[in-house]
């Protein structure tokens, strides 16, 4: 009985479309490490081996992490929309990203040369603390069961 529930759980967890807030921040949570590891791993590449500034691999990095957020977030993540046109929803989730870019920069700046902490460090945690804030408020303002906006 046990494993059955378990593997009943497991499925909702991971397939199937949902509302449930928890489930679809676990699942924003995975896409979101997916997202991290490209935006991650384009920050590392260009900041040691073509030395461009930590701050514009940063921005590089997360631009590409935004698109690869957005596609898989809009396939496996959330289901209700709040607003039916595609292109307009996509720009106000590119809009929180940009918020959200702005955040990353100054945090990595913060932690990086006011803190004096390893970049890459720092990105590790300005990308948990910019994860709650992506994840809500495209929830709340995108994907919420608000009335649908042209």
């Amino acid at each position: 009985m046990k494993i059955k529930m378990d593997k009943m759980f497991s499925q909702r967890l991971l397939r199937g479309k949902t509302d449930k807030t928890f489930i679809q921040f676990f699942r924003y949570f995975l896409v979101g490490g997916f997202s991290f590891m490209i935006d991650f791993s384009i920050l590392f590449a260009l900041t040691e081996y073509f030395n461009f500034h930590y701050l514009i691999s940063a921005g590089v990095g997360f631009i590409c992490g935004l698109f690869t957020n957005y596609f898989l977030s809009i396939r496996w993540v959330f289901v209700t929309r709040t607003i039916s046109n595609k292109m307009l929803e996509f720009w106000c989730f590119v809009l929180i990203g940009v918020i959200g870019l702005f955040l990353n920069e100054l945090l990595l700046w913060l932690f990086t040369d006011v803190v004096s902490i390893n970049y890459l460090f720092s990105k590790v945690i300005t990308a948990s603390l910019i994860l709650f804030w992506n994840f809500f408020m495209r929830k709340i303002l995108l994907f919420s069961r608000k009335p649908v906006y042209e």
